[in-house]
This record gives structure tokens, C-alpha cells and sequence, in this order.
């Protein structure tokens, strides 16, 4: 009646090119996804992990729950004990560290870079205030 019967019979058949254009989005999407989202975190937690395994004796870090304290003793691969306040050590894991402020040299480059370091009456070496003196000029 309204229906012309040359359109009523006009079914095409799909064709072979319609299935890989169907997982053409989902492979886009996936695409997109990699590179904005699971390539950058994969960074972050590569940095993180060698931040992580590179912290020593005098670092200044923040843990997870925002406690800013000095390495003061690497205790294992797992726990470092943390100087929080004068005389106040909590013991921690390496896990819930969350940034590095401050790094520290290493001792043998701390004493190339100064000579020999600085010792005191106990014959310590002082490399941290080392810094602060030449700054000071003392």
C-alpha cells in the first residue's frame, strides 16, 4: 500500500568487510587506552620501584600518610627506620613511602667531591653540614 515493493526487497547481504570494521572502534579504543592510561602507570611504578630501591641513611622522605621524617637506618629490603622528631624512630615499610625530598650523595662521593669530608673530634664524617658550611662560609 504505501510500501513500494522495490524497496521492500532491497536486503543486502553483509559483506566480508563489515567484520573487520566492526572491531576497528574496540581496537581504537583499546589503543587509545594503552598509551593514556596503562603505558604512563606502568612508568609511574617503574620510577617508584627504583625510588624505592635507591633510598639510604639521611634521606629526607614523606610516607603515605604524610609523616615527614630522615632515614636514619635500613633496616631490610622491606623496613627502614625513620627519624621523625629528635629521638622519636618508628620503624616502617618501604612500600608506604610515598616521595623523596631530599636526597643524600653516597659516601664515597661525598668524600671525592670534598676531599676527604669533613670529620669532627669523634672522626665522624659530617658530609650533610658540609654543604650548609661552604653556603655559610664557614
Amino acid at each position: 500500500m504505501l510500501i513500494s515493493p522495490a524497496f521492500a526487497q532491497t536486503a543486502g547481504a553483509a559483506s566480508g568487510g563489515g567484520m573487520f570494521a566492526q572491531f576497528m572502534p574496540l581496537l581504537l579504543i583499546f589503543v587509545v587506552f594503552y598509551f593514556l592510561l596503562i603505558r604512563p602507570q606502568q612508568k609511574k611504578m617503574k620510577m617508584q620501584k627504583e625510588m624505592l630501591g635507591a633510598l639510604r641513611r639521611g634521606d629526607r622522605v614523606v610516607t603515605g600518610g604524610g609523616i615527614i621524617g630522615t632515614i636514619s637506618k635500613v633496616k631490610s629490603d622491606t623496613e627502614v627506620q625513620v627519624e621523625i622528631s629528635d629521638g622519636v624512630k618508628v620503624i616502617i615499610a618501604r612500600d608506604t613511602i610515598a616521595t623523596v625530598m631530599a636526597k643524600t650523595e653516597p659516601a664515597d662521593k661525598a668524600d671525592s667531591a670534598s676531599g676527604g669530608g669533613d670529620t669532627s673530634e669523634g672522626g665522624e664524617n659530617k658530609g650533610k653540614s658540609g654543604g650548609l658550611r661552604k653556603l655559610l662560609g664557614g
